[in-house]
């Protein structure tokens, strides 16, 4: 079962997710509003996405993500 709307806190960091969440461009990882912050500075974050939306027009509404490069 999926977690995203029912989890309490970030999975990269820990924090509470009162403030808001998303899903991480790197990954499957439900991540707190901060974190979103700190990996749209990754160097790697615009290839991320690009390779997401490639994902989406070749019809997999499932993709895994290209994988976190780093945490920071």
């Amino acid at each position: 079962m999926d977690t995203f709307f029912s989890q309490t806190k970030c999975d990269r960091c820990g924090k509470e997710l009162t403030d808001g969440r998303t899903m991480s461009m790197f990954n499957t990882e439900c991540i707190c509003l901060e974190c979103k912050r700190k990996e749209k500075q990754m160097d790697e974050y615009t290839a991320a996405c690009d390779a997401e939306t490639a994902a989406v027009k070749r019809g997999e509404r499932n993709f895994l993500g290209v994988g976190l490069p780093y945490k920071k």
